[in-house]
């Protein structure tokens, strides 16, 4: 590395960038491990090399004398984690994040697990180079409570970089599979659902949700296969409208509705352009719900993405009534917390609405964030009373 671009090493950030490095000695491809060293030739890390902005994902600051075994360390220590806070064996929640990337240890690598049956995801080529000993090592450590393993990386990772199909392991005879969320039922399309099939992230705000839903009218934008508009019935809702574009969504909303509920008629699912939604809807909600997909996902997009959030939450302060509850979101890692409370701020003005800020929101607990790397805090949302 540079002289005097080590030092986010030192204070054990997991990224180098490559404007930081000085010399690359041998020839690299994509997802190879490498070695790091200060101008001083000082061992700083090993990693996988990506090529791109980010050159080197930090596997461990320490000489690595066998992968497998630090791999093994790293999913036991995920696991332990999440027994600690109660999410293993637990009878109201059997669906949640068993490896969330950098925040344990392994950037490049999500895995959720969905009633016994496991789903990778890469974000980094390193990553799916490593996939079969991944599954092996969860294999090894989970022991009987998983029943099976299967990758979703094709959505995050270049084509020329996946294996063939029939490298691929696929369960195409588990298309949907039924979880429980704070007690709550759903079915999570593992094929061709959003991330690994479900927004797992929500779930303490959803349920945060369920206890303000009663006796209001609730509409949920961007409301996917239902998960908040399920808590809003659950607490009492006397109204709910789940809004999407995608029309295989809405239908997997009215499944979920359905699963427990039964037929309802106090919900009604539109699979419809949020924005045109909004803008043809005559009717004011005592409850509103904005979660959209990532409006940024990289630097450079990032004004156009607040600028996104000014119009859309502008917009939902339109159509709430006096006395009316916003929950807004923003998922984008490069949308800060203090960028997207100054562009609700702006949308707040441009709608002339008196408003306060009831809950700060965040990622839940199985979603943690290493103290060295801030950038893991992805989710971002807030809770409004809106007057």
């Amino acid at each position: 590395m540079k002289s005097g671009k080590e030092q986010s090493l030192r204070r054990y950030h997991p990224w180098i960038f490559s404007g930081a490095i000085k010399e690359i000695k041998g020839s690299l491809v994509e997802g190879d491990m490498v070695d790091v060293y200060s101008n001083n030739e000082e061992f700083l890390g090993t990693g996988h090399y990506a090529g791109g902005s980010i050159a080197v994902r930090i596997l461990s600051f320490e000489p690595v004398n066998d992968i497998r075994d630090l791999f093994i360390k790293r999913i036991t220590a995920a696991i332990d984690y999440r027994k600690r806070i109660g999410l293993v064996d637990n009878h109201e929640t059997n669906a949640f994040r068993l490896i969330n990337a950098e925040g344990d240890g392994l950037p490049g690598l999500v895995v959720d697990y969905y009633n016994g049956l496991v789903v990778t995801q890469c974000h980094s080529v390193g990553m799916l180079k490593e996939i079969d000993m991944i599954k092996e090592g969860l294999k090894i450590v989970f022991g009987r409570k998983l029943t099976s393993v299967i990758d979703r990386s094709e959505s995050t990772i270049p084509a020329r970089f996946l294996p063939g199909a029939d490298a691929h392991e696929q369960l195409p005879e588990i298309e949907k599979k039924e979880i429980t969320e704070n007690g709550n039922r759903f079915y999570v399309d593992l094929n061709e659902g959003q991330k690994t099939g479900f927004y797992i992230d929500q779930r303490e705000n959803r349920k945060l949700l369920g206890s303000c839903s009663e006796g209001r009218s609730v509409l949920n934008l961007f409301g996917y296969t239902g998960g908040f508009s399920i808590y809003a019935i659950r607490g009492g809702a006397r109204l709910v409208h789940t809004v999407d574009s995608s029309s295989i969504a809405i239908d997997l909303a009215r499944e979920n509705v359905k699963l427990n509920f039964g037929d309802i008629k106090l919900h009604q699912a539109f699979s419809e352009d949020v924005s045109e939604f909004l803008q043809k809807a005559k009717e004011t909600y005592d409850l509103v719900i904005s979660d959209p997909p990532a409006f940024a996902k990289h630097q450079r997009a990032l004004e156009n993405a607040l600028q996104g959030y000014k119009r859309l939450n502008t917009r939902i302060f339109e159509v709430i009534s006096p006395g009316g509850i916003v929950f807004t979101f923003s998922c984008s890692q490069v949308v800060s917390r203090e960028n997207f409370r100054k562009s609700i701020f702006a949308a707040a003005a441009n709608a002339g609405r008196q408003i306060k800020i009831m809950h700060q929101l965040s990622q839940p607990p199985d979603h943690p964030v290493s103290i060295y790397h801030p950038e893991g805090e992805y989710l971002k949302g807030l809770v409004l009373y809106v007057e």
